[in-house]
């Protein structure tokens, strides 16, 4: 009887265990992508909140957006930018998110030193290590097709 339970528990995992491979992989597209072995990459998550900076100064303010959607359009063309986007008026001062391709919050910082509304601490950043598809930055080649009116 111990046999058969051994033999049914080794049995049970090593199923457990068993990996799939996938018939459709494609492995320059993998390496092209920075992908790992399940597809996925690091990427560098960043939370726009409210920054210190309260000025009331109208003009001031959409020269400073004004630059950080130029800032925007840079990351994108330089291939760093994946995801941008505003978050809905929160409790917590979140304004928005950006997915960066780069390798570490050192890369990070360099691209958003260039925002002149973080500059100006309009906006502040929380950083973070997001683990993702490796294949997110394909969506943008259709992305610039798709919109209508730009900013």
């Amino acid at each position: 009887m111990k046999i058969i339970f051994s033999l049914l528990f080794f049995s049970f995992s090593y199923y457990l265990n068993a990996q799939k491979l996938n018939p459709a992989y494609d492995s320059i597209l993998a390496k092209k992508y920075g992908a790992d072995d399940y597809g996925m990459k690091m990427y560098v998550l960043v939370i726009l909140k409210t920054g210190t900076n309260t000025t009331t100064d109208k003009i001031l303010t959409d020269s400073l957006f004004a630059g950080h959607m130029n800032n925007i359009a840079h990351m994108v063309k330089i291939k760093k930018l994946v995801v941008a986007g505003p978050i809905s008026i929160n409790e917590k001062a979140y304004r928005g998110i950006f997915i960066l391709d780069v390798k570490d919050f050192a890369e990070a910082e360099k691209l958003l030193d260039k925002d002149p509304a973080i500059k100006e601490k309009l906006l502040a950043v929380e950083m973070y290590n997001w683990y993702g598809a490796a294949a997110l930055p394909a969506y943008l080649d259709d992305f610039d097709k798709i919109w209508k009116i730009g900013f």
